[in-house]
């Protein structure tokens, strides 16, 4: 007692510690938070869901799109590409009307005219790629569409003002790497000859798909700039599937009309009624495949919806040679399809190794 009246009051009061070089400690690394870990998982089955349904929807819509423009019509075949894009248009659009009447919309300002004319370049980019079915194979048609991402990153950079890094741009260079080796690498096989016509018309559909990647990006800051209160404003998936599918529907109905598509497409499917049955087939696959599509740009970005669209077109050429013998492929063509699957994993790895540090860094420094 007489010890303690000796000390100093504030020594007196001071509350036991613990010593200081373990309060200065610092934290783990890593901890282990359950809605972290569900977040993962539950992100994790959104990308497995959105893969599952752009595979097999897209898969079954180009299968049943190949049988048509390649099957013989008693004498005749079907080359009236507008006048299916116009009805697959308006199956697109139709269904997104009625997803936006049963799920509502965003409330928020949308620039229609940029809508308008991405669907505009992305239903010009439809119809080349369909039409080249008619004068090239459809392996040579799907690989070449699967360099998208170059032109796609392209737009960006000139329209859209995007940066991309390095690995990035090797994996582009891979892809286009590995197009290259298929289409040029001393390939021998059956059926027609890829003519340059048809080659002109898959370099001109990914022109389209340049300005429709880069427009693409242009309306997600203008919607941002027209709701300034809202920072996270943007399109529900239905609201921009059907802008985009409805001036695609109208853009097709002026080129059948001009073409004389539309005319000639009713009185063709008079004629085979079996055709009109598979286009408006293939066309419910396709308006299935987009709602994915969008529900992917969604809940994730554009680069890996063109990561799933990428790989399910291999898939698809891969398929097409399988079940057709005319379109085999030589031992360069699947060295070809090596570097394409080389360039997609390089993607997944990259992604896998910096997704998690990225993101935690981003919300500390919020």
């Amino acid at each position: 007692a007489s010890l303690a009246r000796c000390l100093p009051r504030r020594a007196r009061l001071a509350p036991r510690s613990t010593p200081s070089h373990t309060s200065r400690l610092p934290p783990p690394l890593y901890h282990s938070h359950p809605s972290l870990s569900m977040g993962v998982v539950a992100d994790s089955a959104k990308l497995v869901f959105a893969c599952a349904g752009i595979f097999f929807s897209f898969s079954y819509f180009a299968v049943l799109q190949e049988d048509v423009y390649k099957k013989d019509y008693a004498g005749e075949k079907f080359i009236y590409t507008f006048f299916a894009l116009l009805i697959e248009r308006g199956i697109n659009a139709a269904v997104a009307l009625f997803g936006i009447m049963l799920f509502g919309g965003s409330g928020v300002k949308i620039p229609y005219m940029q809508i308008f004319n991405s669907g505009v370049s992305q239903v010009l980019a439809m119809a080349a790629s369909n039409e080249a079915l008619r004068y090239v194979s459809y392996p040579t048609q799907v690989l070449g569409k699967s360099c998208k991402m170059v032109p796609v990153m392209a737009g960006g950079i000139i329209l859209g003002g995007k940066k991309y890094s390095l690995v990035q741009y090797l994996q582009v260079g891979l892809i286009t790497l590995g197009v290259t080796v298929f289409n040029f690498g001393g390939k021998r096989k059956g059926g027609a000859a890829d003519s340059a016509y048809g080659l002109a018309l898959i370099g001109a559909s990914l022109v389209m798909d340049a300005v429709t990647g880069g427009l693409q990006d242009r309306v997600k800051i203008s919607t941002k700039n027209l709701n300034p209160k809202d920072p996270k404003a943007k399109p529900t998936m239905h609201e921009s599937m059907f802008w985009t599918n409805a001036s695609g529907c109208l853009v097709a109905l002026v080129l059948a009309f001009l073409t004389g598509h539309l005319i000639e497409g009713v009185a063709f499917c008079q004629r085979n009624p079996e055709v009109l049955n598979a286009v408006l087939v293939y066309s419910l696959a396709s308006a299935v495949g987009q709602n994915f599509i969008y529900y992917t740009i969604t809940q994730f970005n554009a680069l890996l919806l063109s990561t799933v669209t990428t790989t399910r077109k291999i898939f698809s050429t891969v398929y097409s040679v399988l079940r057709n013998p005319a379109n085999s492929l030589s031992p360069e063509q699947w060295t070809g399809c090596g570097l394409v699957f080389l360039g997609l994993l390089i993607e997944i790895l990259e992604k896998a190794f910096k997704k998690a540090p990225t993101t935690d860094a981003k919300k500390k420094a919020q």
